[in-house]
């Protein structure tokens, strides 16, 4: 870390006892030390002093690849080595490389019926495939493409191989009321968020060869976004085996001129030819990975993450990423440097602990993937849990009861109903933070438990807690810069994090999952 840091650190410990947050709490048998010595080693003056470098305009917004980022995964290189925490690579190196593309607008050529159809005007690649091509006599219809237990469009349908042709929103009873929710409200088949993956992944895992989604209310933004070399990225050579196109009216009526009333799957007789070549520009980015071994039980690993990307420069502007996720990152290292502190006092973890900074978060959580699914530097069979920290800076501007001591916690009980009560228990003891689990809801519209790193890791069966403050007006924006977090919040919720994981480390047993991933 920076030497003024460690210079401090003695100092930081020695006033450790006069925290605001000290709780008195009783020392279970499995730790002869109190984590509280260490907890409060995490400062909101460190935190602050990392984070007015990690999202300074020096770092030009940390875009995927690009100069920024290459200097942020620098800096916090700088900090283990500074700290004294090794890399978790067994070459020594603290990079795992990613590699990624640039899509490039694919050469599509359509016709139905004869009658040849353009990119953009008509459709747009909604998703990077592999070089393809496809000759059929035949397209089905799947409605809504919905696959529900109230309501399920592939009933008696084989699209194994097929083109399939759907469209936005779901079924109403003759009395207005929705069919899957029973009321006048929509179900989440209806939100765009959602219904554009999951009629998507509906479709793809009933064997379609292709999906021609049809929803003319979001064309025009869709074109802007899927038409053209529009910065978005991919893991190298992880283009999908389906092609995935949103369609305007003509092209959707010239398949099948009924489709705005239709509301039952058919099979719609209509010639359809598809060639379909990819474009992509390679390159590479960096996951930052740092390790402390287990001292008991160092093949079991606790892993830390957070995304180190944010979102570049764009028109002129730099953004600066603070909250999103500068806050998770400045986190991590100083959770850290907790732990090694402990490990020079010799009270190390017994269990091994992975500090995981990502990169690609925000072009489709990809260095984490990479990471789960390609090239883990420990076997995910080993990985005990993950906590994911994203954004834990801020308060969410549109919850209006509860104090600003609180934390977002999503995830927590889905895998591990362990994990979730270690959780409830490390913050009744130590924090007394407020935990919200509004977002955790099996239907929030929002998704957020499918929109950050941690989720690469329950994906495969792996334990996880996201901490998340929630959105604010400077999410995304030029305007999340360092002035506006709540350093005092930041601190509290870091220590959060550095307990929980404290405790999955130092406990005798590893903690059981007794749910199944979805």
């Amino acid at each position: 870390m920076r030497k003024s840091v460690i210079l401090l650190s003695a100092v930081l410990l020695a006033f450790s006892c006069g925290s605001t947050q000290e709780k008195q709490s009783e020392t279970k048998p499995q730790q002869a030390v109190n984590p509280m010595d260490y907890g409060n080693t995490i400062t909101s003056a460190e935190l602050k002093e990392m984070l007015y470098t990690f999202a300074s305009d020096e770092f030009e917004g940390r875009l995927t690849g690009a100069k920024g980022q290459k200097m942020a995964v620098e800096y916090l290189k700088q900090q283990y080595v500074a700290m004294d925490v090794a890399a978790a690579k067994a070459d020594g190196n603290y990079f795992q490389d990613v590699p990624l593309e640039i899509n490039e607008a694919p050469k599509v050529n359509l016709t139905v019926n004869g009658k040849s159809f353009k990119m953009i005007d008509d459709f747009v690649s909604a998703s990077t495939s592999k070089n393809g091509s496809l000759s059929v006599n035949d397209i089905i219809f799947a409605d809504y493409g919905i696959e529900d237990e109230k309501y399920n469009s592939y009933t008696d349908l084989d699209v194994k191989g097929k083109i399939v042709l759907i469209k936005s929103g779901e079924p109403k009873m003759a009395n207005g009321n929705y069919v899957i929710s029973g009321t006048d409200q929509s179900s989440s088949w209806s939100n765009f968020r959602q219904e554009f993956g999951a009629k998507r992944d509906a479709a793809k895992d009933r064997g379609a060869k292709a999906v021609l989604f049809y929803y003319p209310e979001i064309y025009e933004m869709a074109s802007k976004r899927f038409g053209g070399s529009n910065g978005s990225m991919s893991l190298r050579g992880d283009a999908e085996d389906m092609f995935y196109f949103l369609i305007n009216t003509d092209l959707a009526k010239a398949i099948m001129p009924t489709i705005e009333t239709a509301t039952k799957s058919k099979t719609v007789s209509v010639p359809m030819n598809l060639e379909y070549v990819n474009a992509a520009n390679e390159f590479s980015s960096e996951n930052v990975a740092a390790f402390i071994k287990g001292s008991e039980y160092p093949d079991e690993i606790i892993v830390l993450s957070a995304h180190l990307d944010h979102m570049g420069i764009e028109d002129g502007e730099i953004f600066n990423g603070a909250d999103d996720d500068g806050s998770g990152t400045v986190a991590i290292v100083e959770i850290a440097e907790a732990f090694k502190t402990a490990v020079k006092n010799g009270h190390g973890p017994k269990r091994s602990i992975l500090f995981l900074h990502v990169t690609g978060e925000e072009k489709g959580l990809l260095g984490s993937r990479y990471y789960t699914d390609m090239d883990p530097i420990f076997p995910l069979a080993n990985t005990v849990a993950n906590l994911n920290i994203d954004m834990i800076g801020r308060t969410d501007p549109e919850r209006t009861t509860g104090a600003d001591n609180y934390i977002y916690l999503i995830g927590s009980d889905k895998l591990s109903t362990e994990l979730h009560n270690i959780s409830e228990e490390m913050n009744e003891t130590y924090m007394n933070i407020e935990l919200d689990y509004t977002y955790n809801d099996e239907n929030d519209p929002n998704r957020f438990y499918y929109r950050s790193d941690h989720y690469n890791f329950a994906k495969n069966n792996i334990p996880v807690i996201f901490y998340f403050n929630g959105t604010h007006d400077d999410y995304h924006r030029a305007s999340d810069t360092p002035d506006k977090i709540r350093y005092d919040l930041l601190e509290n919720r870091t220590r959060l994090v550095f307990y929980t994981a404290w405790e999955l480390a130092n406990r005798d047993n590893r903690i059981t999952v007794d749910k199944a991933a979805k």
